[in-house]
C-alpha cells in the first residue's frame, strides 16, 4: 500500500498522541457467534486475542508482543478499522497444551474476531488446525515453523530457516574455515539449522559438527562448547532465546571462544532483554534479522519513540512484527467489520504494507516478503546495541 494511495492511514501509522489503552479481559466474554457475525458495517467494537506467554521461559518475549501491539493501538487510538477494541489477553504459557487451551478459550469462551500473538512453534503446530476449522484468522507475530501454511494462518514474522539461510549465504561468502551449528533440540532449532545448511553447503561451507540441547531445561553448555573447541570450527551458527540465550551466550565467552570463534546466529539469540543481561559477552556477536531500531524510515522512528516512552526498553524484532500484526488486522477490519471470514479475505488483498521494517508483503505461504540485515553487537555511547552492518537481501 502506497503512502499516496491512502494519506489518512499512513498519518496513521506513523502515530498519533497515545490516548487510549486496550482493555484487557481476562474473563468469557458474552457476544454473538464464534469469531462474529457483523458484516453490515454497524460500528460495534472488535474482540481481538492476544495470545502470548505471560509466564515461562518465554515470557519476556510476550512482553514485548503485548506491548508492540499495545504500541499501534495507542497510536491509532485504540481503534483497529475504525471500531474501538477489546484485547483479551490469554497466556500461552511455555507448553503445547498450555497454549492450546488458552487458544481454545479465546475461540470457544471469548467468540473472537481475530486472535494474534504466539511464541511457540510448538504451540503453533498445535493450534493451526483449530483456526482453520473455526474460519477465525490467526495472524502470528512470532511463531512460523518451516512449511506450515494452513487457511485462516498468517505470520508478520518470518519462517523459521530464513535467518539462517541468510547467514549460510554471508558465511560462505568469507570463505575458507568451517562452521559448527548448536541449537535448542526442538522444531525451530531444526528449522534454524537447516536452512543454514541450505545455503552454505552448496555453496562450498564446511560443516566441522553439529549439537543439539535439551528444550527447556539446558543451563550447562559447558559440554557443547569442548565439543566446539575440539572439531577446529572458525565459525558457530547457533539458535537460542530468552534465557537459554542468555547463557550460552556468557559461557560462550567464559570457556574463551568468543574473540576466537567467529559467532553467528538467528537474531533472537541477542535480541531485547537478553542482550543487558549477557552484558559484554555478547560483544562482536553477528546475527541475521529482519529489524533492528536504527533502521532509517519515519514510521520506525516514530515506533521507537513510542516505544521507548511507554517501556523504557528498545523494541525488539517481537514488538515490532506484534505492531505490524495490528497494522495488518488494522486494515482488513476497516473493510471487512468484524466479521472474521471477511477479515480473512482482506488480509488476503492487502498487498504493500508500510512498516518500521520497510515495506513488505506477504508471500505465496502468507509470511513476508522481506529484507534480512547482519547486525553486530556493539556498544554505542556506553550502550549494547544491535548495529546494523549490512544487509543480507530479500527472504521470503
Amino acid at each position: 500500500m502506497s503512502t499516496s494511495a491512502n494519506p489518512v492511514r499512513y498519518l496513521r501509522s506513523l502515530g498519533a498522541a497515545a490516548i487510549a489503552t486496550s482493555l484487557l479481559a481476562l474473563s468469557a466474554c458474552s457476544g454473538s457467534a464464534l469469531g462474529g457475525d457483523d458484516s453490515s458495517g454497524s460500528e460495534g467494537p472488535v474482540k481481538i486475542g492476544l495470545l502470548v506467554p505471560q509466564s515461562g521461559v518465554y515470557k519476556s518475549l510476550g512482553d514485548d508482543m503485548k506491548a508492540g501491539f499495545e504500541v499501534y493501538l495507542e497510536q491509532n487510538d485504540n481503534q483497529l478499522g475504525g471500531r474501538e477494541v477489546e484485547v483479551i489477553l490469554a497466556d500461552e504459557g511455555e507448553s503445547p497444551d498450555t497454549g492450546k487451551a488458552a487458544a481454545q478459550k479465546l475461540l470457544e469462551q471469548d467468540q473472537v474476531a481475530a486472535v494474534t500473538g504466539v511464541v511457540s512453534s510448538l504451540t503453533m503446530n498445535a493450534i493451526a488446525d483449530e483456526f482453520a476449522a473455526a474460519q477465525i484468522p490467526l495472524v502470528s507475530s512470532n511463531a512460523s515453523p518451516v512449511g506450515l501454511v494452513k487457511d485462516f494462518v498468517w505470520r508478520t514474522s518470518y519462517e523459521n530457516d530464513e535467518p539462517g539461510k541468510a547467514l549460510g549465504t554471508y558465511v560462505s561468502g568469507l570463505g575458507g574455515g568451517s562452521t559448527y551449528l548448536i541449537a535448542a533440540d526442538y522444531q525451530a532449532g531444526k528449522d534454524e539449522t537447516g536452512g543454514f545448511k541450505s545455503t552454505y553447503e552448496p555453496a562450498g561451507g564446511v560443516i566441522a559438527g553439529e549439537g543439539y540441547t535439551p528444550f527447556p531445561g539446558t543451563t550447562n553448555f559447558q559440554p557443547y562448547l569442548a565439543n566446539i573447541t575440539a572439531s577446529g570450527a572458525t565459525n558457530v551458527f547457533s539458535f537460542y532465546a530468552g534465557g537459554a540465550a542468555v547463557d550460552f551466550v556468557k559461557q560462550y565467552a567464559q570457556f574463551g571462544l568468543a574473540g576466537t570463534v567467529k559467532h553467528y546466529s538467528a537474531g533472537f539469540l541477542t535480541e531485547g532483554s537478553v542482550l543487558e543481561a549477557q552484558g559484554e559477552s555478547a560483544l562482536g556477536t553477528f546475527t541475521a534479522m529482519n529489524y533492528a531500531p536504527d533502521i532509517d524510515n519515519e514510521i520506525n522512528k516514530k515506533f521507537v519513540e513510542d516505544y521507548e516512552a511507554k517501556t523504557g526498553l528498545q523494541p525488539t524484532t517481537y514488538a515490532m512484527a506484534s505492531y505490524d500484526a495490528a497494522k495488518v488486522l488494522d486494515m482488513a477490519i476497516e473493510e471487512a467489520g468484524t466479521d472474521s471470514a471477511e477479515i480473512d479475505k482482506q488480509i488476503a488483498e492487502l498487498g504493500e504494507i508500510e512498516s518500521p521494517r520497510g515495506t513488505w508483503e506477504f508471500n505465496d505461504t502468507k509470511t513476508p516478503k522481506q529484507m534480512w540485515y547482519l547486525r553486530e553487537v556493539q556498544m554505542v555511547d556506553g550502550k549494547l546495541v544491535n548495529a546494523i552492518v549490512e544487509e543480507l537481501g530479500e527472504q521470503g
